[in-house]
């Protein structure tokens, strides 16, 4: 796999809900995953960024306070003027190891110095792991756009 973009953060209490053993709000973990998500796409394309979609986000586990989250972002596909960014989030543990709590797809468009959108470089699918998510990539834009023509009373 390519170079990812790694963010890390400690839960502290203004991210954290008020139950008796405080979780990380998920808006909270939306907002880191989409400014790692956004540094992914603007090294990537050399361009600033704009947010398209969240594609998919999966709360797969809690977080909570005090808990150490490690954010890892790649591009997984482009398009033409767009490109798509896995973002995995990850606890880490003091042992060090990680589990995986949350798995979201971001869909960015690169913009040119007057703010609309201009081609980004291809991605190129080299090893096993990068042709089956690029695929999978493919599979959800076409979702995305089939989901689209429904809302404007299509397909």
């Amino acid at each position: 796999m390519r170079e990812k973009t790694t963010t890390v953060q400690i839960v502290m209490p203004q991210h954290c809900n008020g139950y008796a053993k405080p979780r990380l709000f998920g808006g909270q973990i939306m907002a880191w995953i989409d400014v790692v998500g956004a540094v992914a796409a603007r090294r990537y394309t050399g361009r600033a960024v704009t947010t398209i979609c969240i594609d998919n986000l999966t709360f797969l586990k809690p977080a909570y306070l005090n808990d150490t989250v490690v954010q890892e972002a790649m591009v997984t596909w482009t398009g033409r003027t767009s490109l798509e960014v896995r973002v995995d989030s990850m606890v880490e543990r003091l042992d060090g190891s990680r589990e995986l709590i949350n798995r979201a797809y971001v869909v960015f468009v690169a913009l040119d110095d007057e703010d609309k959108p201009t081609t980004v470089p291809p991605f190129v699918p080299e090893t096993e792991e990068e042709i089956r998510t690029f695929h999978d990539a493919e599979l959800r834009k076409h979702m995305r756009m089939s989901l689209g023509d429904e809302a404007k009373g299509g397909k």
